[in-house]
């Protein structure tokens, strides 16, 4: 029974990826601030009080896991802002890279020891942090983090390759979650469920081989 682990595993996609990895039988750790009523009631394993922006409470993450072995670590955790010029809020745009950007890297190095050989590591990231995509403009701090995350995840599939341990940076789609809420029209984005399932769907195809790609969670390559 292979072990996931999840960070941002409250609400929303960490929530619904926990949801289904439970009901196919894999062991699942939920990684988070504070767990809530959904997260508890469907029975998950849960390690609380993780900030993956700060140093301190991802080592408290590495205690508590010691020595246990992890098959796939999907960094979740996210957050979004949507900056606009003329007004740009500079510590909301520190905060995205705090935790978009750095919040993945920071976790998996402090995880390194306990991925398998032939682990998987996917990051959840968007299609916001593509160059050629951005046709609109905005979103800076969003964007901007994302984009930073997509080459850090693939400094780290070229890192770990030869530990076998694949890579991925997965576009969950526009989905319709509390993160989404305030920027989303109504009726717009697919639901929580489909975006979980196609995540699940490119991380079980991940290898060695296909290590570092930046993919939709429907299945096709996204240009960087």
């Amino acid at each position: 029974m292979p072990t996931i682990a999840i960070t941002g595993s409250n609400r929303g996609i960490g929530l619904e990826l926990c949801r289904q990895f439970l009901a196919r039988g894999d062991d699942v750790i939920g990684i988070c601030r504070e767990a809530t009523d959904a997260m508890t009631a469907l029975g998950v394993e849960a390690i609380t009080g993780i900030d993956v922006s700060d140093d301190g409470s991802v080592a408290t993450l590495q205690n508590a896991l010691g020595n246990r072995p992890i098959d796939v670590l999907i960094n979740n955790a996210g957050i979004m802002g949507r900056e606009k010029l003329p007004e740009l809020d500079w510590e909301g745009i520190r905060r995205q890279f705090e935790i978009n950007s750095l919040g993945p890297l920071r976790v998996t190095a402090a995880l390194l020891d306990n991925l398998n050989r032939d682990a998987k590591i996917a990051i959840v990231t968007s299609r916001m942090g593509s160059i050629v995509d951005n046709t609109s403009g905005g979103g800076y701090g969003y964007r901007m983090s994302k984009a930073a995350v997509n080459i850090a995840g693939v400094s780290l599939a070229r890192d770990l390759a030869d530990r076998s341990v694949a890579v991925l940076m997965v576009h969950p789609g526009s989905v319709r979650t509390d993160l989404t809420a305030s920027v989303m029209s109504a009726g717009l984005g697919i639901d929580v469920e489909e975006s979980a399932s196609g995540i699940i769907a490119r991380i079980d195809e991940l290898t060695v081989e296909t290590t570092g790609r930046f993919m939709h969670a429907k299945g096709e390559p996204l240009p960087w």
